[in-house]
């Protein structure tokens, strides 16, 4: 008798972006390192296929970051339409759901009617992602956000990411995040945020994990083998983990209302409602200075120098800018204040990674790097090539017609895609796996 054995069913690495971008999620997880110069297309050297993408702005006539999208990627399945309007139905199956999405008000609440159960505020794109995950079932998730979520809002510390947690729990998956500095782990820049990663319940990977923390205790699984802490490793500060428990709150309406448990820490696990959470502070690597990335630069650039460069009459402006400050202000009440803030390098420290670049990145502000230009010994701006390479995307990747006003508005919105590449062999390993 011939016994016939059936392979099994191997879990496609498939992909759905939502609030695309200029791809930076893509980038990192098919480490793209370059772009074909003839055709725009990125040369994609991993194994994701992405089945669907959706980039919108709202605020503008133009779209430059789809259309920096379409040139690198082509023109495939991809939605310039808001996110709020899309038929989620219509959105290809896929196994990964990824994005990164501003930290917003989630407060909620019940309908005047209670007919449609549970309302949150409109243009929360956290819902738009939620509504995705019930009509289409991803196993996984992995999402980027600003390390404020854990903490927000100010008069109710912790509610906004208790919120998203109570809707995953609901949803029925477990969560694992982690607030990462990239320059922490031999990356250019100097930027914190906080990636989410959640699955579904009754995925391989969560019984294993559950397993592992039976066996071993959760504190050393913890530290040690959480997915993030795993690959961006951590030491253990003195404090032990901190539980919360949001079973208690029977829906997300009630979280909203009633969540008193506080901000969460810098690195945590759900599964089931049951929550552990630690600060923990990196391991850190081998240091990426901003030299570097200007010395890369040099070959990519397609503008001199002097174009970036800040005119003799402007530099105590931007000492201004850049030096501490204490400014008496008046309340509408009559009332004085001060406003301060701290001294910045001027110029920044090239020997060290760049600082967070913000979306105004270029124009005249505090926040904008300047350098010391090596051989005119002039002050200047950094180019967008290199708040490209900053990013870890291709130099020129938002070379696609945009304004430079744009190219710098787009990495400051961007992650840095270096932390996606470091996920990805793990994350792929962990989909493989599932039957």
């Amino acid at each position: 008798m011939i016994r016939i054995i059936q392979k099994e069913k191997v879990m496609k690495l498939t992909v759905a972006e939502l609030f695309a971008g200029v791809g930076g999620f893509r980038v990192g997880l098919n480490h793209i390192n370059e772009f074909d110069y003839e055709t725009g297309f990125a040369i994609e050297q991993g194994d994701w296929t992405f089945v669907w993408a959706n980039q919108w702005e709202p605020s503008t006539k133009v779209q430059p970051a789809f259309n920096c999208y379409t040139t690198r990627f082509g023109v495939g399945n991809h939605s310039n339409q808001d996110i709020n309007t899309v038929d989620k139905n219509t959105i290809p199956d896929h196994t990964l759901l990824v994005g990164g999405f501003p930290c917003q008000d989630y407060s909620v609440a019940r309908t005047l009617s209670k007919e449609k159960g549970i309302e949150g505020k409109k243009g929360v794109l956290f819902w738009d992602i939620k509504d995705v995950i019930e009509k289409k079932q991803p196993s996984f998730v992995l999402l980027e956000n600003v390390d404020r979520l854990l903490k927000s809002p100010a008069n109710q510390r912790g509610r906004d990411f208790a919120i998203m947690l109570k809707t995953f729990d609901e949803l029925g998956y477990h969560v694992h995040w982690r607030v990462i500095n990239a320059a922490d782990y031999g990356m250019p820049q100097k930027r914190r945020r906080v990636f989410i990663l959640a699955y579904k319940r009754n995925t391989t990977y969560a019984n294993t994990i559950q397993h592992k923390i039976q066996k071993n205790g959760v504190e050393e699984w913890f530290y040690q083998h959480e997915f993030f802490n795993s690959i961006f490793p951590v030491q253990k500060l003195s404090k032990n983990l901190v539980q919360k428990d949001i079973q208690q709150y029977k829906d997300i309406v009630e979280v909203s209302d009633s969540y008193n448990q506080g901000k969460f820490l810098l690195s945590g696990y759900m599964a089931d409602g049951e929550i552990y959470n630690s600060d923990v502070e990196s391991i850190v690597e081998e240091v990426y200075p901003l030299k570097k990335i200007m010395n890369i630069a040099k070959k990519h650039e397609t503008q001199p120098y002097s174009s970036y460069t800040i005119s003799h009459d402007k530099v105590e402006k931007w000492k201004y800018l850049k030096g501490g400050k204490k400014i008496e202000r008046v309340r509408p009440d009559g009332g004085i204040y001060y406003y301060s803030e701290g001294s910045m390098n001027f110029p920044d420290d090239v020997n060290v990674p760049g600082r967070t670049m913000l979306t105004s990145e270029g124009t005249a502000n505090r926040s904008s790097h300047i350098v010391l230009d090596e051989e005119s010994q002039n002050y200047r701006t950094i180019t967008e090539v290199e708040a490209e390479l900053l990013q870890m995307f291709p130099p020129n990747w938002t070379n696609t017609g945009m304004t430079k006003r744009n190219r710098y508005f787009m990495m400051g919105n961007a992650l840095v895609t270096g932390v996606i590449s470091r996920l990805e062999p793990h994350l792929k390993e962990i989909i493989l796996h599932e039957g």
